[in-house]
């Protein structure tokens, strides 16, 4: 049986994947992030550690036999933190995570000194990337810059606790901007640039091949064999594509996570940087994709439930159900920017907003427009991405927003594309990991990487297709207008 770890943004997921593709165990712990000020996203490695003890306790003292036949783990995580070590490898600061914005004036200093950066990384620089995130340190807080020894990735920090191991996978260094993507290797000229070396950066190797070992002493703990092979992995989006068998050019996801993606395997290396997509190495060897990301998706429906005193998200959503046709074309519009936006807009001090407010907009009207306003950012991201290469035939759709009927529909019909909900969506981040822990103790892709069985296929509905439309133009045209009258704006 192979391990899955997936360290997400609020909470840390573990499954074990047993040979049949079945999940024989699965556990989870909650985490929080910090904001001590405007722009900034922060959370404490420490408290990911106690995650990983905490449900490795409850998967060895619920299901002893499935953790003692255990022969891999694969790691899968939030992309473009930053986890700053020392030579000794203590935390020298709380980790700045990809949803950070503080430092939009180090991507503009690293745009201006690097014009070739699009070619070697795929992308603009972006304030959730790690590179421009050094060079605020560097700027702001000297004493830390100066002691720092090793640059690792949120998932890395837990493989160096789990196997005194410094390494990263070719899928997650893509979202440093230190990384040349074709090349699949650290690029010395953008390291340079960042004012980084790359002996502080971890050694890199494919997802699917082992980087190490577990220490005997966490094996001891939870009462697994000698030699568990631990897995390079992958990033977030990347192993969730490999745990829903993405693995193909032309084969696509769209994820409703706290963040808002529509991924594409690629022919090859792909940039397309002027639009704000991603083109990054797969997890898998020779392998690319691009990725369109909104930074706000299902982040949105929580914020809008606790605006409304909501008892939870899924009451909220049933009160959306009942709205009438006629409700529905007259709720607000909602821009979904509660964190900047990436693609298209490239924009960390965007806003959000809604357009059309009236004293007959209740709590229902209002997360009607917010759902809707997640599929508008994401219709923007496929139709960048559409752009560069043909539009996907249908997307699978993952992530926690999958689990709701009404939104799941609406974005079918915000996309214009069939959505496939298929068996393990909800983990497949996590099951991802397994499977590319499976490949690292010999297993092979064909064998892996199958397509999950489908549960439901969602077409998009021609009836609201003219509504919809008429919306997404309020919804294209605010961003532009509200950007002049933003506080924040240029």
């Amino acid at each position: 049986m192979y391990l899955g770890l997936d360290l997400g943004t609020s909470e840390l997921k573990a499954v074990i994947l047993a040979p049949d593709h079945r999940i024989a165990a699965q556990a989870s712990a909650a985490l929080s992030i910090k904001n001590p000020h405007p722009l900034w996203s922060e959370q404490d490695p420490a408290d990911w550690v106690d995650a990983l003890t905490t449900i490795c306790d409850q998967l060895a003292a619920a299901h002893p036999h499935e953790m003692a036949a255990v022969r891999g783990i694969g790691l899968a995580g939030q992309m473009h933190g930053a986890v700053l070590l020392d030579g000794a490898d203590h935390v020298l600061r709380p980790a700045i995570l990809w949803n950070d914005g503080r430092s939009a004036a180090e991507c503009r200093a690293l745009d201006k000194e690097m014009p070739a950066a699009p070619a070697i990384t795929g992308n603009y620089a972006m304030p959730g990337f790690t590179a421009p995130k050094l060079l605020w340190v560097r700027r702001n807080e000297p004493d830390i810059f100066e002691q720092v020894h090793t640059v690792l990735l949120p998932k890395d920090y837990l493989r160096l606790v789990l196997s005194g191991d410094k390494a990263t996978d070719c899928s997650d260094a893509s979202g440093t901007f230190w990384f040349d993507i074709a090349a699949r290797a650290w690029s010395p000229a953008m390291l340079a640039a960042g004012g980084m070396q790359e002996r502080q950066m971890p050694r890199v190797i494919e997802g699917s091949l082992a980087s190490g070992t577990l220490r005997p002493s966490w094996a001891r703990r939870w009462g697994m064999r000698d030699g568990v092979v631990i897995a390079g992995g992958g990033g977030d989006n990347a192993a969730s594509a490999v745990g829903m068998g993405i693995v193909a050019p032309g084969q696509g996801i769209v994820s409703l996570g706290t963040s808002g993606v529509i991924f594409l395997v690629s022919n090859g290396f792909a940039p397309n940087a002027s639009a704000a997509i991603h083109a990054f190495c797969h997890a898998l060897p020779e392998t690319w994709h691009q990725m369109s990301v909104m930074l706000s998706a299902a982040s949105c429906l929580r914020w809008v439930t606790k605006l409304t005193g909501s008892p939870s998200e899924a009451a909220l959503l049933a009160e959306v159900e009942k709205l009438t046709a006629a409700e529905r074309d007259t709720a607000p519009v909602f821009l979904p920017y509660l964190s900047g936006e990436r693609t298209p807009h490239n924009d960390p001090a965007a806003q959000a907003g809604f357009i059309g407010l009236t004293h007959r907009h209740g709590p229902a009207a209002l997360a009607y427009a917010v759902i809707e306003g997640v599929g508008f950012g994401l219709r923007d991201g496929l139709s960048s991405l559409a752009a560069a290469s043909d539009a996907p035939p249908e997307l699978l759709l993952v992530g926690g927003g999958s689990r709701s009927a009404v939104w799941s529909q609406l974005l079918a019909d915000s996309l214009g594309v069939p959505l496939v909900l298929s068996e393990g969506s909800e983990t497949a981040g996590a099951r991802g990991a397994a499977r590319l822990a499976w490949m690292a103790d010999g297993g092979a892709m064909g064998q892996v990487c199958p397509r999950p069985m489908p549960l439901r296929r969602l077409s998009p509905s021609a009836s609201v297709a003219d509504h919809l439309q008429r919306r997404f133009e309020t919804f294209r045209a605010a961003y532009p207008a509200l950007r002049r009258l933003s506080p924040n704006g240029t």
